[in-house]
């Protein structure tokens, strides 16, 4: 009886420990549900959750986020916020608050985080070229000068973490593809590939980070590397996807780094245009175009890869345009808030959160229904980033 006894506040001993722990910690949950969103006139970011639909808090003191973007730890615990000042920020999501910031740069355009978790690299405006970070402290590490092939110093776009454990970016000025490998930061070695077009004006690697695109915007065109045999340069697809036709002026400059692959094919927004390509990524051939109502910006595939969910350019971005991938052809356009800047589906794609800016609204989807789940007040929000990109390539 006695040894019963002594065995049972062995057992309770830590049982009580942990119910007082977590009295003391109300709040104690992972990451794998959560989204930040830029308000980019407010110099914030809203982290929410997506279970209970709920915005959990909001982190002030980001600087200008008029094309803020970010990116995560490998542990979904921080996210790394990049300000059109040039403005490098580190946010702690569980404890929703400012860890680190830093003005490493005049102007810059985003970031990638390595492959392992330990660099943060910037894409800079001005002056042109990349810098890297140490992830734990923001401490500086390498800075690369964008100097291309004409001798000039060009802005940086479309840089993304590539699966060897480096970076690869554009310079738009130049018109070149370098690749840098950061296994010695003392003197970072880069591969260059100079002539590839006019202005690359974004890029991004394939999921399985093989295959480099860069979308050029002054002629119709993409350039794309294979990042498995980078020996033999890259070479153009889709050359003079638009020619013939008088081209339409661009009311917004879309965006390659969306979701756009689904099976064997890749989604490409057209520029100037109201349609999305398709391509064949075993011959790189178009195998399609389906129309869209507007100009399209971001080609977000669901995760299940049945459909596409396509943000527009002004005068349309009140709507959005939702592709068949079975059947390659349009399947409805909805129009949930005025100024639709950025969609992001939930990991498995049950919702979809988009950014309504003239609404100050964070609108939620059912997928499926296609009905409204929920609506969050936001101050003018654009990009919605979900912690699942902390484990993809490139985003």
């Amino acid at each position: 009886m006695k040894r019963r006894t002594a065995i049972g506040l062995g057992v309770a001993a830590p049982l009580l420990a942990s119910r007082r722990a977590r009295a003391a910690c109300p709040e104690l949950r992972g990451t794998g549900d959560l989204v930040v969103v830029v308000e980019r006139a407010r110099g914030s970011v809203l982290i929410a959750e997506t279970t209970g639909r709920t915005v959990l808090g909001r982190v002030e003191g980001l600087g200008d986020l008029s094309h803020g973007s970010l990116v995560f730890s490998r542990d979904a615990r921080f996210a790394f916020v990049f300000g059109r000042d040039g403005g490098l920020s580190k946010v702690d999501l569980l404890e929703r608050r400012l860890v680190g910031r830093i003005l490493q740069a005049g102007n810059a355009i985003g970031g990638a985080i390595s492959q392992d978790g330990r660099l943060v690299a910037v894409a800079n405006y001005e002056p042109g070229g990349v810098r890297l970070f140490d992830s734990a402290t923001l401490g500086p590490l390498a800075e690369v000068a964008a100097v291309g092939s004409d001798g000039k110093r060009s802005k940086v776009v479309g840089l993304v973490d590539t699966a060897e454990g480096g970076f690869a970016f554009t310079l738009y000025d130049s018109g070149e593809i370098w690749l840098l490998d950061p296994s010695d930061l003392s003197a970072p070695r880069i591969t260059r590939f100079a002539g590839i077009g006019s202005l690359p004006y974004d890029a991004n690697v394939t999921p399985d980070g093989r295959f480099y695109l860069a979308g050029l915007f002054g002629e119709d065109g993409i350039v794309l590397l294979d990042l498995w045999h980078v020996e033999a340069g890259p070479r153009r697809i889709l050359d003079g996807y638009g020619r013939g036709e008088a081209p339409l002026p661009v009311y917004k400059m879309p965006h390659l780094e969306g979701r756009g692959a689904a099976g064997e094919h890749l989604l490409l927004p057209a520029v100037g245009r109201h349609e999305v390509l398709v391509v064949d990524k075993r011959s790189w051939q178009e195998v399609a175009r389906i129309p869209t109502p507007g100009q399209p910006v971001f080609v977000v595939v669901r995760p299940d890869g049945r459909e596409a969910w396509v943000s527009l350019a002004h005068p349309h971005n009140g709507k959005v345009a939702i592709l068949d991938l079975e059947r390659l052809e349009p399947a409805g356009t909805l129009s949930p808030g005025r100024a639709i800047l950025h969609l992001e589906f939930t990991p498995r794609g049950e919702q979809v959160w988009l950014s309504a800016r003239d609404d100050d609204r964070v609108v939620v989807l059912d997928t499926r229904r296609r009905e409204v789940l929920a609506s969050l007040p936001a101050d003018k929000p654009s990009g919605i980033f979900s912690t699942a990109r902390a484990h993809r390539i490139g985003s």
